[in-house]
């Protein structure tokens, strides 16, 4: 099948076509983009001014640029536990979303399955078609806080199996995956002789304790691993457009070669802008400011949610919550139709994020607390005057 019939099975996201709908509603409170409310550290800003004052404004290798890449060698052992040539298993891209068409490219053939925990994040089955795979999805359950277990897994593995999606942190639920649960993952990929894409980009944003783990640096997994992060949620450099990977060495070479003869590379001074950043014990300080207030606004939403009749999981990472609405009588569309029409407040219908999103919906508590509360009475208001709770 060629590409441009693939794309004509892809359909347009779910979250675009609800904000084209809140485009004139004035005053309208979005809880909607998973987008930083956060501005870019002036530090970070300041490093691509001197990235550019240099003379940065060429090309740099398809790869990404040297410096970073061996920053970023660092940050995966420090970090992650993952030992990566910053030569051959490390490369940058433009914005995290590239690795997964260009790592399914590097793979994965026509009609080979690809396992997606759903509800999932809208680029992953996207990606999966556009590569000439088959998406399959397997629920998760509010029961068990919407974290991936291998018994869901074993339902939906069959012979053309050949790759697994993780993401944890998750988006959209927020799950986070323990290290029992990624071990017992990782025996699943291992017997099942799976690749794992690991979308990590969350991964500083958790709270109650937890922590992140990485697949990757289990023994033996680094070979049929591809991890993902970025630097638009850490950093918040959401417009910066920079994301990278670590992988095996056979896999980086193909995925730079699909950068060759499409972006060429990412931007230059951002590189330069970012590799300093990572260096900077500012960032960090950054990072856990952004980190303290993700969670006063998590513990404030989950709160009012469930107060006004709204059951939801508390969330353990990422800056997002999935309320379940089913009980209203409404389906996730019409609800958040109501509340983008009746409340001026714009949440994601679950169903956007797979089938098991149904009778849900994602809200994004990366905005200022003040219009969070605000948000919660205007949605409580409007349940409460339709009698839906």
């Amino acid at each position: 099948m060629a590409l441009s019939d693939r794309l004509k099975l892809v359909n347009p996201s779910e979250i675009r076509k609800l904000f084209d709908l809140a485009q004139d509603i004035e005053g309208l409170i979005s809880l909607g983009i998973g987008e930083p409310d956060f501005v870019t550290p002036k530090h970070i800003m300041e490093y691509a001014k001197e990235a550019l004052d240099k003379g940065m404004t060429h090309y740099g290798p398809n790869a990404g640029l040297p410096m970073l890449r061996e920053v970023l060698a660092k940050k995966f052992k420090e970090q992650n536990g993952i030992e990566a040539n910053p030569k051959t298993e490390i490369m940058v891209l433009a914005g995290a979303n590239q690795a997964f068409l260009m790592g399914f490219a590097a793979f994965l053939k026509d009609g080979e399955e690809v396992l997606i925990p759903s509800p999932a994040f809208v680029t992953y089955a996207p990606a999966v078609i556009l590569a000439g795979g088959k998406p399959v999805e397997v629920p998760t359950y509010e029961e068990n806080e919407f974290r991936l277990s291998v018994d869901d897994l074993e339902k939906h593995v069959t012979e053309k199996t050949r790759a697994l999606i993780l993401n944890t942190p998750n988006n959209p639920t927020g799950a986070v995956l323990m290290r029992k649960d990624i071990k017992e993952v990782a025996d699943f990929a291992v017997e099942h002789d799976l690749m794992i894409f690991s979308d990590e980009v969350y991964e500083h944003f958790v709270y109650d304790g937890v922590k992140n783990h990485s697949i990757a640096s289990l023994d033996g997994m680094f070979e049929r691993t591809i991890t993902v992060n970025g630097f638009s949620k850490t950093f918040a450099m959401t417009g910066w457009r920079l994301g990278f990977v670590a992988a095996p060495a056979w896999i980086i070479e193909r995925m730079t070669r699909f950068q060759m003869y499409n972006a060429t590379c990412p931007v230059t001074f951002t590189q330069y802008a970012a590799a300093k950043a990572l260096d900077d014990e500012r960032s960090w300080k950054a990072v856990e400011g952004m980190r303290r207030e993700y969670d006063r606004r998590r513990n404030l939403v989950w709160r009012r949610l469930n107060e006004m009749g709204l059951p939801t999981v508390k969330p353990r990472g990422a800056f997002y919550i999935l309320p379940r609405i089913r009980d209203t009588g409404l389906t996730d569309h019409q609800f958040s139709e109501l509340m983008l029409k009746d409340a001026r407040v714009a949440v994601v219908p679950g169903s956007a994020f797979g089938k098991a999103g149904e009778g849900y919906i994602r809200i994004s508590y990366a905005t200022a607390y003040e219009k969070l509360e605000e948000a919660m009475d205007r949605m409580e208001r409007v349940l409460k005057e339709k009698k839906l709770v």
